[in-house]
């Protein structure tokens, strides 16, 4: 049975990180604009880094990473929840205490030297398998990875990579053995900084600072390799499929914050002597806006719901993830046209929030592909119409 009820305690969690967020968080929102309009980094990391201790300390450390880790273990739908907490501003603040769920498929060495690290903010790691000829094609990779010895030697490049210009360590995948298939022949390595890739800032529209990643004869140890030699791809999909309903989680909170902002101000704004709330179009376009929302809202929660019930989630995620990205821009685009002109200034944070929320529609699978996913999904049976939490 799907239920969304909160307990006492989980409404305690949820309503304190929503007093932490507006509290310690959203007053930085000046800050990142301004820094913004200078060309300088949005946030100071020591700042960041203070956050995350004032986190710790009241307890939120590791919201899904397990007991045994020194995290919270809150589940799938909790962590969606709690993102969409975090997601009512665009500080770019996240919970530390976490790490990429496929660095648990490690061996015991590697996870006393890059899990357990990484998790106790001692080390930061990115995920790169997005190459310039293929994005949504992640089978088309084209880096290679030939054994020489004891050793594996890496070459090619990685692109869109986020956290890649400040990561020391990389998941990357390469072709081990370019006659197999995808799923048996691409290898996951860990590969630290000083064993000699580059990185080199991508320019963006919005506070997203992706990397491109250079391999020229990065030489790696066999005993770096993530899993198993060929299963690589696996992997990979394990990684991509965890984290997509967390981005629509975040979007909702985003979309809740604008669409607040849009009722307050057709309340005050004033047209042909009434203020603009009493207009029908005003009004249609608020009532769509929470229409989207929720049902945003219950598309990602029951895809986290699966993950939490150890159920397949991948169709579910996809199609909250597709939703999603779309309502994120709509709501925006409706919040911008309710405040007139300025809500296309800097003055504002709307027209940030428009540049940054047209990345949920491009990265961790374009729309596109969310589309090409659901629908082969059906067309193969590998999803039924008319089931309920099935």
């Amino acid at each position: 049975m799907v239920d969304f009820a909160l307990g006492e305690e989980e409404r305690q969690i949820r309503d304190t990180v929503r007093s932490f967020i507006t509290r310690e968080v959203r007053p930085l929102e000046e800050e990142v604009l301004r820094n913004e309009r200078a060309g300088k980094p949005s946030v100071d990391p020591d700042v960041l880094r203070e956050l995350q201790h004032k986190a710790k300390k009241a307890g939120f450390w590791g919201v899904n990473t397990p007991e045994e880790y020194g995290g919270m273990n809150l589940g799938a739908v909790m962590s969606a929840i709690l993102a969409m907490e975090a997601g009512r501003t665009f500080v770019p603040f996240t919970f530390g205490g976490s790490a990429d769920n496929i660095l648990y498929a490690g061996d015991d060495e590697q996870r006393k030297r890059y899990l357990v690290p990484t998790i106790d903010g001692e080390r930061k790691s990115c995920f790169a398998i997005t190459e310039p000829g293929a994005g949504s094609d992640a089978r088309n990779i084209r880096t290679r990875a030939v054994r020489d010895g004891g050793d594996w030697v890496i070459n090619g490049e990685k692109t869109f990579i986020t956290g890649g210009n400040e990561a020391d360590f990389v998941m990357v995948f390469a072709v081990t053995d370019p006659d197999a298939s995808a799923d048996n022949g691409v290898t996951c390595f860990l590969v630290d900084r000083d064993m000699g890739w580059k990185s080199e800032p991508i320019p963006t529209m919005g506070q997203w600072g992706p990397a491109s990643l250079v391999f020229e004869d990065v030489r790696v140890p066999a005993e770096n390799v993530l899993g198993e030699v060929g299963r690589g791809f696996p992997l990979a999909l394990r990684w991509i499929g965890q984290g997509r309903y967390m981005i629509p989680a975040r979007a909702i909170g985003a979309a809740e914050r604008m669409l607040q902002m849009a009722i307050d101000h057709a309340k005050i704004r004033e047209s042909m002597g009434r203020p603009i709330a009493e207009y029908q179009a005003i009004q249609w376009q608020i009532a769509d806006s929470q229409v989207e929302i929720e049902s945003t809202k219950w598309l990602t929660l029951h895809a986290a719901w699966r993950v939490q019930q150890g159920m397949d989630a991948r169709h579910w995620s996809s199609i909250a993830k597709l939703h999603g990205a779309g309502m994120a821009n709509q709501v925006v685009d409706r919040v911008l046209q309710i405040h007139g002109g300025m809500g296309y200034t800097r003055e504002l944070p709307i027209e940030r929030w428009y540049r940054e929320l047209r990345l949920l529609r491009i990265y961790e699978g374009t729309d596109e592909i969310q589309r090409r996913t659901i629908a082969r999904n059906l067309l193969k049976g590998h999803v039924k119409l008319g089931g309920i939490a099935e």
